[in-house]
């Protein structure tokens, strides 16, 4: 692997910063050709910038892109803007633009991120921590094609999720959607045998704040058409049919789940709860409208809450 080259660019200019880029590509052979996106991370000026830098290297190896960083410091202090470039090694297939804004220059983050966007390329961008309220009318997200937002990490990840409903736009997702990506592959895989029975009502318990398991709760909802239940309690969903339960669970921080059919004997299943960066990498590979996304956001409406 190639070391990793970071060029620090406190005090500087976005013309700068581009121009540093064009001598890079000169100097080290770094091209562009070939980034199939341009992911824009909207974080806090904190340690957390380097965590959804660490998940955006590790997707882009699924693909790739230039990843630019804007990281918001003190609205208060002097303006003024601190940029770093990374290429090669430990930036994966990713060519990563770290943009440090302070003072009034807080308030133009998509000025600032324009003059680095891909030509010709989708613009998807992920907030971390601290999404918008309306994703799609944010002055960053109006130029992406994707929006990427993540409930777990909201002060009331049950709240957050909820809300997404009422700002949907074509475009946006939310981590915690994809985090259920086996679960609903196992469900759908567990009610696809016989005997082919409706479903009569849903049980799902969980963590409260585990957006995940409301979205989930929220798709059974919707493409059941049945009442579904969310609970408080011991990881665990339950399907119940005339004349079979079916019941998945699973430690709260385990990774194997155990599959419950009633006559049938107990199955153990994979089931690790997905990290960051491989909801990040699934998320990538769609740039289109998830509907299905959008139904059991819907869905959410159904669900009884007790």
């Amino acid at each position: 692997m190639a070391p990793t080259v970071i060029v620090d660019m406190p005090g500087t200019k976005t013309s700068k910063v581009t121009k540093r880029l064009v001598q890079l590509r000169e100097s080290y052979g770094v091209i562009t050709m070939g980034r199939v996106l341009t992911l824009v991370v909207c974080t806090l000026d904190s340690s957390d910038a380097e965590e959804a830098i660490d998940a955006a290297n590790d997707a882009s190896r699924e693909h790739p892109c230039r990843v630019v960083v804007l990281a918001r410091g003190d609205r208060e202090a002097a303006t003024g803007l601190d940029a770093q470039i990374r290429v090669g090694g430990d930036a994966g297939a990713a060519e990563v633009i770290v943009l440090r804004l302070r003072g009034e220059l807080v308030n133009h983050e998509s000025s600032v991120v324009i003059p680095f966007l891909l030509p010709d390329t989708p613009v998807v961008v992920w907030w971390p921590r601290g999404a918008p309220e309306f994703p799609s009318k944010d002055s960053v997200g109006r130029l992406a094609t994707r929006r990427i937002t993540d409930a777990t990490f909201a002060d009331d990840p049950q709240a957050a999720i909820k809300k997404r409903l009422g700002s949907y736009a074509s475009g946006d997702t939310d981590l915690a959607w994809s985090r259920i990506t086996y679960w609903r592959a196992l469900l759908a895989a567990a009610m696809d045998e016989p005997p082919f029975e409706r479903v009569d009502s849903v049980t799902i318990s969980g963590l409260r704040d585990e957006p995940a398991l409301d979205i989930l709760a929220g798709w059974l909802a919707a493409r059941l058409g049945c009442p579904v239940r969310r609970h408080t309690g011991a990881l665990r969903v339950e399907l119940h049919r005339p004349t079979v339960s079916i019941a998945i669970e699973r430690p709260q921080t385990g990774r194997t789940a155990t599959l419950v059919r009633t006559g049938d004997p107990v199955q153990r299943v994979a089931l690790a709860r997905r990290e960051t960066r491989e909801c990040l990498a699934e998320e990538l590979r769609r740039l289109d409208a998830d509907d299905s996304y959008a139904e059991a956001l819907a869905g959410l409406e159904k669900v009884i809450y007790e």
